[in-house]
C-alpha cells in the first residue's frame, strides 16, 4: 500500500507541476491577423508589483483620484528576480480603477471601486521597437499599439530599469541595484512631466 502511494504521489507530481508551469508560461502576448494585441486574460491571478493613487505623469489636478494596479506574469517576474532585467515576453498590465471615499463603514481614505480600463505593456523581440504599449477599454478584445511619441517616449525617457518604472515597484527596487540594473539618476524629479 505504502509503494502504492509513493508511485501514485510521484505521478501526480510530473502530472500536475508541469501543466501548472506551461499555464505560467503562457501568459505571453498574443496577436491577432492585423497584428493588435488580444486582450490579456486572467491577469489578476499575476504578481502583483504596487498600486499608486492619484499618480500623473504631467501636472494639473488630482480631483479625481483613480488607482493604478501593476501586475506582471509569475514566470516574468521570477526571471526578474534571477536577473534584475525583464525576458523577452514579458506583459505588464495597468489597471485602471475609480476611488472612493465615503462607502460603508469607511469615512476616510480611499478604496477602489469599479475598473475604468488597462494599460499594457509588452517587451517583444518581434515588435519594431521591442517595447510597445496598448489601450483598452472594458469592451475591446485587442487593441493597436499606442504612437511611439506617448507612453513609449516617456518610458525611454524616465524609467528606471529598462522601459519600466521599477521605482515606483519597491519590492523590485532592491533586486534590481542588486544586479546594477537600476538607473538611480531616474528618480530625479527634475523634468518628469517631459
Amino acid at each position: 500500500m505504502k509503494k502504492a502511494l509513493l508511485f501514485l504521489t510521484i505521478v501526480m507530481c510530473f502530472v500536475v507541476l508541469p501543466g501548472a508551469s506551461s499555464d505560467s508560461r503562457d501568459a505571453v502576448p498574443k496577436y491577432n491577423a492585423s497584428n493588435e494585441l488580444l486582450r490579456p486574460e486572467n491577469y489578476r491571478e499575476w504578481i502583483f508589483l504596487s498600486s499608486g493613487l492619484g499618480m500623473s505623469y504631467s501636472s494639473g489636478s488630482n480631483e479625481h483620484m483613480m488607482f493604478t494596479n501593476v501586475f506582471v506574469p509569475q514566470w516574468a517576474y521570477q526571471e526578474f528576480l534571477k536577473s534584475g532585467k525583464w525576458p523577452d515576453k514579458t506583459t505588464f498590465v495597468v489597471e485602471e480603477r475609480n476611488s472612493q471615499t465615503k462607502g460603508s463603514i469607511n469615512k476616510v481614505g480611499h478604496f477602489q471601486t469599479d475598473r475604468m480600463g488597462f494599460g499594457v505593456e509588452v517587451k517583444d523581440s518581434r515588435l519594431p521597437d521591442q517595447w510597445a504599449y496598448f489601450n483598452f477599454d472594458e469592451d475591446s478584445k485587442s487593441a493597436k499599439a499606442n504612437p511611439k511619441e506617448g507612453c513609449f517616449q516617456c518610458h525611454e525617457n524616465h524609467a528606471a530599469v529598462e522601459h519600466s518604472f521599477v521605482q515606483f515597484y519597491p519590492t523590485l527596487k532592491p533586486v534590481a541595484k542588486k544586479f546594477g540594473t537600476y538607473r538611480q539618476e531616474r528618480e530625479n524629479v527634475d523634468g518628469a512631466g517631459k
